[in-house]
């Protein structure tokens, strides 16, 4: 009997004769001549003593493990930051992302990269596999510079673009889950972390599609343990260096790169220039304590690398330390909880957990991707199974607006394929205005059983009463939805109203895409 994995392999034995292949384990043969070029002893420095602490000495030298943090809650400000903080690193940058999107933003960061390891410091980056789409990142390129080091995770062996996916079938276990973590690490002592990937989309208001997230600056005691978390990724058998990548060895197309990389400076002078000041600004602020840090206690939890090779029934009733502290969290919870939350998928006993919380007395606030602003209608289909049971218990809830500055006038979805539009994109919570959540752990199957996710948890009044007034001011811009008479109702003001809208189905979404998110809830909930 042929079945459909016989025939799979059929298809993609067939063509492999001529096509070019690569390790998904370093413990491959062809690996055996790989040279290690970041060592250990380049982080033998102490990160206190570095000029990016130095504003900070007298918080950070203190014994008791404070850090400090400062919310970063716009794209740009999120770029020109990394950007800055590149630029005064002297040690170390790690830079560990889920996508990495080859556009002028990610060429800009790239640079900034390899101007600071022109300087002498020596950079680490890991990026997953599935976020390179497959061997088109002009960041594999860097690899040929001595002071930086590329790694890829997660591997797919055969790089033809026709084969790429199909591969899939072949291990969909392992290449199902993706290393989804957001690390930015220099000098080891300054770590922003959050929802953003890097591509310009998360970055810049003006692309098609752009993600609102939120990111953190921490400093000090919480950034140790990032590193580590990145070091065990980083040495794991799963990360294989760059080198094996085909384009990646490319003499000529690194000279391309770098033509690139003159040529936007040359053709944009004045954009560079104001660039440029903005980066000084930047730094200058920054080293005459401008900043709006808030100190505190911090924890980072990480999965594990080895979650992406758990058997099915392992991941299937895997609890690692990420979901341990939210469960924690939550039971301690006594007075409020907002989220936000790109994507809300509870679970059962979750919704269980939160229906007892909330007859309790404690106010809840959940905001969430809309119909039309989401890019995952999958989940919004099964967030829709647990909306109503929440509302009907006192919960606020709010789904985020297409877009809080191009909606005026606009009547349907089809509108999104003709301007920008936003889609939340943060993973943050606040408990009883207290302590804060941030990372990039999705609230949903995908992330608590399958990705490999990170989460920093900052116990501080002030750093959670800014974080939860960003949330409370992400509702002024979304739907406010409530239960009338049994039926679901959104309610909002867009810019320019003078009176709330009421709408009695998704707001700015066609009939198709509606008929598309009601046949999609017949996927099973953990293959969302």
């Amino acid at each position: 009997m042929i079945t459909l994995k016989k025939v799979s392999l059929y298809i993609l034995t067939f063509p492999l004769l001529g096509c070019t292949t690569i390790p998904t384990s370093v413990t491959d043969k062809r690996l055996e001549s790989y040279q290690v070029k970041v060592t250990r002893k380049d982080f033998e420095y102490n990160p206190v003593n570095t000029p990016i602490a130095e504003p900070y000495q007298m918080q950070l030298n203190n014994k008791n493990g404070v850090s400090g943090a400062a919310l970063i809650d716009d794209g740009l400000s999120a770029f020109v930051i990394r950007a800055a903080f590149a630029r005064m690193a002297t040690k170390t940058i790690d830079l560990q992302t889920y996508i990495y999107s080859n556009d002028f933003t990610s060429k800009i960061l790239i640079a900034e990269l390899k101007n600071a390891a022109d300087r002498g410091v020596k950079v680490r980056i890991l990026i997953d596999d599935y976020g390179t789409k497959s061997d088109i990142a002009d960041v594999l390129l860097l690899n040929q510079h001595p002071n930086i080091e590329v790694k890829v995770f997660n591997t797919v062996s055969n790089r033809n673009k026709l084969l790429y996916y199909p591969q899939y079938l072949m291990d969909f276990n392992r290449l199902n889950s993706r290393m989804h973590n957001k690390l930015f690490i220099v000098d080891n002592i300054a770590l922003i972390t959050g929802g953003r990937n890097v591509g310009s989309n998360y970055f810049y208001p003006e692309t098609a599609a752009n993600f609102s997230d939120t990111d953190v600056l921490f400093l000090g005691d919480i950034t140790y343990n990032a590193t580590k978390s990145f070091d065990e990724y980083w040495n794991y058998h799963l990360s294989i260096p760059a080198e094996v990548f085909p384009k990646a060895k490319s003499k000529k197309a690194a000279k391309k790169l770098q033509e690139r990389f003159d040529n936007i400076g040359q053709a944009n002078s004045e954009d560079i220039k104001e660039y440029n000041k903005l980066i000084d600004f930047v730094q200058k602020e920054y080293k005459n304590k401008k900043f709006d840090f808030s100190w505190g206690k911090g924890k980072f939890f990480a999965d594990p690398p080895s979650k992406v090779e758990m058997s099915p029934e392992e991941k299937e009733n895997y609890k690692g330390d990420i979901v341990k502290a939210l469960l924690h969290l939550w039971n301690k919870t006594s007075k409020s909880v907002y989220f936000s939350a790109a994507y809300f998928v509870p679970g059962d006993a979750a919704l269980s957990n939160i229906l007892k919380k909330k007859n309790k007395g404690i106010h809840i606030t959940i905001v969430t991707n809309s119909l039309s602003s989401t890019n995952a209608p999958t989940v919004y289909a099964k967030w829709e199974n647990y909306r109503t049971d929440l509302i009907k218990a006192g919960a606020d809830v709010y789904e985020f607006m297409l877009s809080a500055e191009n909606l005026r006038g606009k009547r349907h979805d089809r509108e999104r394929k003709r301007s920008s539009f936003s889609v939340l994109h943060s993973k943050t919570i606040v408990f009883d205005d207290d302590i804060s959540w941030i990372g990039s752990f999705n609230l949903d199957p995908r992330s608590a059983l399958y990705n490999t996710e990170n989460v920093a948890i900052f116990e501080s009044k002030d750093f959670a009463d800014k974080l939860r007034d960003m949330i409370k001011n992400d509702t002024k811009t979304s739907w406010h939805v409530s239960i009338n008479n049994g039926k679901t109702i959104w309610t909002g003001m867009r810019p320019g109203d003078k009176e709330p809208r009421v709408y009695k189905t998704s707001p700015n979404t066609s009939i198709f895409r509606r008929c598309w998110k009601n046949l999609l809830k017949l996927v099973p909930e953990k293959f969302v």
